[in-house]
């Protein structure tokens, strides 16, 4: 800092400074520019300790004036109180004086210079009637030369001056409003009118052909003059869309139609929207110059083109199922993806045109008018008669006729609405979706069964068929969520679901009848069970062969679930998203839109699609799925469903599926026990039941005598013995597929499988998977919302099996054998007793019991009196007490 430097000028800087810092840097710079290196210390402390002492002195300063003001503001407070008060006085006073004064001044002047006042006024406004009215008679006087006057000037051409002259006339119309002169008046307006747009009309249609913009728009301003602004329009419109019509008609209504040109409908749709397109950008420079309001204008020419068309837009759509049936909806939505594709550069030269008319427009009148250009509105009032430029069907208004009345409905300027107009005719097949793909997926599921069927050949693998046809199933699956998409936007979701899951359900249910089957072909070339460790049991080739198929079936129907559990992943993803759409367009609307055009979407929401059945289905997804290793809930019917569980979307293709491989089951079931069966078909027929020795000796013959000796227990006929023997054998049939997945798939379906041997086995897998077993574990897909599912233990499975088969050949022993002997003395009694209580041995080890088994056996083995005494005591419905009082006599 230069040591000249004045103490006010560092204190005006400081001031000025907005940064102390800067301001701190900027004083101590040194004056000398010549110095290179740093600055001397001894300056700098120097300059330092001259700015400290002078901000020490502005500090003490502005604390002594500080307390000058605030010690001369304290002595003026209580001063400025009895100011206030001094002038309120002083305002009342003046209040008083002011309203004496007034008083006098309207005293002054004498009551005839007030009645000569209000004569004035009256006759201020007698003036300004009486001219208003000569106005108005000397417009009704010039009707009397009107007719003359506009038929010169419509002989001398001038037709601009012959317009303004009817137009001047029209407004004196009011005049005779309700008077008996009116009507001729009316009639004559009309007719004048109508000489003026028939000497138009010729020269207006040569110069919309000709794209005259200067004359157009002077024929615009002529019209709009006589109030056939819209006759103007149909001229225009008419002219414009001539050749696009043409092109349409001659290509979909042509004698060779039928062959040539309907098949190539969607490229035919592509060459015209193209024209169309040409059309639109070329009006797009034009009309501007003629038309106060070219979006709306534009919009009318396109709603003029698709009207006029011939067969109409819905016709033709119709005739695509009329011709195609059900596969015609893969072309109904290419022709929608192409009006979508046209919807777009529609409004992209709409934009261009608000853009144009935004640089172009005047500033608004002082009138505040709407209209920038100044002219009436293009929709307003038609006249009373019918304009020769009027085509019948040409012209239809649908302006107001779709508005939506929800909070949360797009804002749609009435006027524009070429894109409802555009996507109305498919509205019909829109809201019709769910039954249009329903047809079209059981069309093309009956092409994939009859090409398995013309595949298929006697003793073919027919689960490899089976396996084959679900890849094609799937695929349709996926292109259906695709059509969804393309076709609805989201709002068919419903119908797709219903549809998709029909789909699966009839397509599993085809293959039901090679589940029932009892028999299959002997030359199938899978038998590996052909090994010497299962030889002693009993079965044929035959019995190989099917329980090798129903295994392959049941494998397949393992897979199929697999991959359903998987795709309804993928589709309750596409619902999710489809969820969120809604959500965006619900909260903004304005920046959101389902579809991509907003007509097309404002048009879907009024349909039955937007249903509260979808909004339930997308608000569903929120519920939690079934967890991956909740065994048990997964087993459980859907009645025992939790209702905090989300149900599966496709819950019919899922109970399909159970059902398949139930029938798979039972069908390996009745092979499994065919010998056992084989073994017990002539049991009830035996001659031991009816045995007349007495059950506590036994014959021993000796040369030439009989020996009674004692018997002390009965050994289990050869039947039951074969029987016991073949259940014995029986895991060692099952340590064959302890490699194979398939028998741990729908546990909860195979007979006699409860809820208890569920529990016990989902307590099982539980303790196994979660205590890392190294032993090898079968994979379970009976997880609903899992791909790839958990594993269960091999032993596990096997048991359940096990156990399944013994209470089937049970209840057949029960219900099919035993109720079929007749008679059954004490011999037979004893001998049918030791037989069952052998059977009981048996199947206590496969963990079988039956509470009917047991009554059998305490029946059987029961003394004459007992039975009677049981007979006695025993309710009357207990048919096993029944059926052996049968049998035995009592």
């Amino acid at each position: 800092m230069a040591s000249s430097t004045a103490a006010p000028d560092i204190l005006q800087s400081l001031d000025e400074s907005d940064d102390v810092t800067t301001w701190i840097n900027d004083t101590l710079s040194p004056d000398d520019a010549s110095l290179d290196g740093e600055s001397d210390l001894a300056t700098l402390d120097h300059q330092l300790t001259s700015l400290v002492a002078t901000l020490d002195i502005a500090c003490e300063d502005t604390a002594a004036h500080l307390e000058r003001v605030i010690d001369e503001v304290s002595r003026g407070v209580p001063r400025l109180t009895y100011d206030i008060h001094f002038m309120k006085d002083s305002a009342t006073t003046l209040q008083l004086v002011v309203a004496k004064v007034s008083d006098k001044a309207l005293n002054s002047f004498p009551p005839t210079t007030n009645d000569a006042l209000d004569r004035l006024q009256v006759l201020d406004t007698i003036k300004g009637h009486m001219e208003a009215a000569r106005e108005v008679l000397r417009e009704a006087e010039s009707w009397s030369s009107l007719e003359m006057e506009v038929t010169s000037l419509l002989g001398e051409q001038s037709y601009e001056k012959a317009a303004e002259r009817l137009s001047e006339a029209n407004k004196s119309m009011v005049v005779f409003q309700n008077t008996p002169e009116y009507e001729s008046r009316r009639v004559l307006m009309v007719s004048l009118q109508n000489q003026l747009e028939a000497c138009l009309s010729s020269a207006l249609v040569a110069a919309i052909n000709t794209q005259d913009v200067s004359v157009c728009r002077k024929y615009f301003t002529i019209f709009t003059n006589i109030q056939r602004e819209s006759e103007f329009r149909n001229y225009y419109n008419g002219s414009r869309r001539s050749p696009l019509v043409e092109s349409w008609q001659s290509t979909l209504s042509s004698s060779d139609a039928e062959t040539t040109s309907h098949p190539n409908f969607v490229e035919f749709l592509r060459t015209f929207y193209d024209s169309f397109t040409t059309l639109l950008d070329a009006e797009r420079i034009s009309m501007p110059s003629i038309f106060p309001d070219p979006q709306v204008s534009l919009s009318s020419l396109i709603v003029s083109v698709l009207s006029s068309l011939q067969p109409s837009y819905s016709q033709q759509l119709s005739s695509l199922f009329e011709r195609n049936g059900a596969s015609a909806l893969k072309e109904l939505i290419a022709t929608l993806k192409q009006t979508e594709g046209f919807a777009g550069n529609v409004g992209k030269i709409m934009e261009k045109l608000k853009f144009a008319a935004s640089l172009s427009a005047p500033s608004p009148t002082a009138e505040g008018s709407e209209n920038p250009l100044g002219r009436a509105p293009s929709h307003r009032r038609r006249s009373s008669r019918m304009s020769i430029s009027w085509r019948g069907g040409m012209q239809r208004t649908i302006s107001g006729a779709i508005g939506g009345s929800g909070k949360n409905a797009p804002v749609i300027d009435d006027n524009l609405d070429w894109d409802r107009e555009l996507f109305q005719p498919f509205l019909d097949f829109q809201a019709d979706y769910g039954s249009l793909e329903r047809r079209f997926l059981q069309d093309s599921l009956q092409d994939i069964l009859h090409r398995v069927s013309s595949q298929q050949k006697a003793g073919s693998d027919k689960a490899r068929f089976l396996r084959e046809a679900t890849v094609d199933v799937f695929g349709l699956a996926d292109e259906a969520m695709a059509r969804c998409a393309a076709f609805t936007h989201g709002y068919g979701a419903v119908g797709l679901v219903q549809s998709l899951d029909h789909l699966f359900q009839t397509f599993i249910e085809s293959w039901q009848t090679e589940a029932d089957e009892k028999q299959v072909s002997s030359s199938s070339t899978h038998q590996p069970l052909s090994s010497a460790d299962l030889a002693d049991m009993d079965y044929t080739a035959q019995d190989w062969a099917n329980l090798q198929q129903y295994l392959h079936l049941l494998a397949a129907s393992r897979a199929i679930f697999d991959r359903l559990v998987a795709f309804e992943s993928k589709l309750r993803s596409t619902l999710q998203q489809i969820a969120s759409q809604f959500r965006l367009a619900e909260e903004d609307a304005h920046t959101f839109s389902i579809a991509p055009v907003k007509g097309e979407d404002l048009l879907l929401q009024q349909t039955t699609l937007n249903s509260a059945e979808l909004h339930a289905l997308l608000s569903g997804l929120s519920q939690r799925d079934v967890p991956p290793g909740d065994f048990q809930r997964a087993h459980a019917q859907p009645s025992q469903a939790d209702a905090s569980v989300s149900t599966p979307p496709l819950a019919a293709a899922r109970t399909a599926v159970y059902a398949f491989a139930k029938s798979c089951q039972l069908s390996m079931q009745d092979t499994i026990l065919s010998p056992l069966r084989r073994h017990l078909a002539s049991y009830a027929s035996s001659s031991l039941w009816m045995d007349a020795r007495d059950p506590k000796s036994r014959t021993v013959t000796a040369g030439m005598s009989d020996l009674q000796v004692p018997s002390f227990s009965l050994s289990p006929s050869d039947s039951i013995q074969k029987v016991s023997e073949g259940l014995l054998n029986m895991p060692r049939l099952f340590e064959v597929y302890a490699d194979d997945d398939a028998l741990a798939f729908s546990l909860h379906t195979l007979p006699y499988v409860g809820e208890e041997v569920l529990k016990t086995i989902a307590e099982h897998h539980s303790t196994s998977f979660e205590g890392g077993s190294s032993r090898h574990m079968r994979r379970a897909s009976l997880v609903p919302m899992q791909p790839v599912a958990p594993t269960l233990d091999p032993e596990a499975v096997t048991s359940t099996w096990l156990a399944s088969l013994g209470h089937s050949l049970l209840n057949h022993i029960m219900t099919e054998i035993l109720p079929g002997i007749t008679t059954l003395t004490l011999a037979g009694a004893a001998q049918l007793s030791s037989d069952l209580s052998y059977l009981s041995t048996i199947m206590s080890a496969l963990n079988v019991g039956s509470d009917d088994f047991e009554k059998w056996k305490e029946y059987v083995d029961a003394s004459p009196e007992d039975g009677k005494r049981l007979l006695a005591e025993r309710p009357k419905d207990d048919y096993v007490l029944r059926t052996v009082a049968r049998m035995r006599g009592w």
